[in-house]
């Protein structure tokens, strides 16, 4: 029987999602309480990959089981064994070709800045201390919509076959005066690719890149051209739809 689990974490004190070699990772910490609780081996399969550092509102993975399990006292099982920054929002049963990563259709992240000092957000938020005009970035950030090549903003020597991505959203929202967030949507993303979308995106608003020069960026495939990968503490995965 095939499970889904919804998860979100604090990336803070991992080295992304995926297990590593040497580093603890969020998908190491689940396994190892999932293994504990069931008395078995078990290792899940993500929606996809966080780096080191990244957040995420909505996780989804998903694992097999020959045993039927209580959804909702495994959910609180885990919760008691997890660390505080990880929380389970739920546990269920799902058709047995029901995959997290590739029968996902959609998936949503949030870039955040704020552009005056503010001591709560320091954690989950880049500050940026120079002016940027978000009507330009906007402006440029719709010409994602019409990219279909996203090798620019795709970290070198990725393991990816295919730099093809269909973006449906791509837009800086405020939140207040001097808080707000650029939300991505799309079918996938390749590794870095949010982080060197915003910077570049940056480039745009701080008046060293023209809209034309991001255009010409998008179209080249060179990351060597796009803007400098974000710090990754402000970025989180929002949401994953099927």
């Amino acid at each position: 029987m095939r499970y889904f689990i919804t998860l979100s974490f604090d990336g803070t004190a991992y080295h992304g999602w995926q297990v590593q070699p040497n580093g603890t990772s969020v998908q190491e910490t689940l396994n190892k309480a999932l293994s504990t609780l069931l008395r078995e081996d078990v290792d899940v399969v993500g929606a996809g990959r966080t780096d080191s550092g990244v957040h995420a509102r909505m996780m989804v993975a998903h694992f097999d089981c020959l045993k039927t399990l209580n959804c909702q006292d495994l959910a609180y099982k885990l919760n008691r064994i997890l660390p505080q920054d990880i929380s389970i929002n739920g546990v269920c049963t799902v058709p047995d070709d029901r995959h997290a990563r590739f029968s996902a259709v959609s998936r949503t992240y949030r870039y955040y800045v704020h552009t005056h000092k503010d001591p709560f957000v320091r954690s989950s938020s880049c500050l940026i201390t120079y002016p940027l005009n978000f009507t330009l970035m906007n402006e440029a950030a719709a010409l994602l919509l019409d990219c279909e090549d996203f090798a620019a903003f795709c970290k070198s020597h990725n393991d990816a076959k295919t730099a093809i991505c269909h973006v449906t959203r791509a837009e800086w929202c405020p939140i207040d005066d001097s808080h707000w967030y650029f939300e991505i949507s799309a079918n996938r993303f390749l590794r870095n690719m949010v982080r060197a979308v915003v910077g570049t995106l940056i480039e745009v608003g701080r008046g060293r890149m023209s809209i034309d020069e991001f255009r010409k960026v998008t179209a080249s495939g060179n990351r060597c051209n796009a803007g400098e990968s974000m710090p990754a503490h402000a970025l989180f995965l929002e949401k994953i739809e099927y």
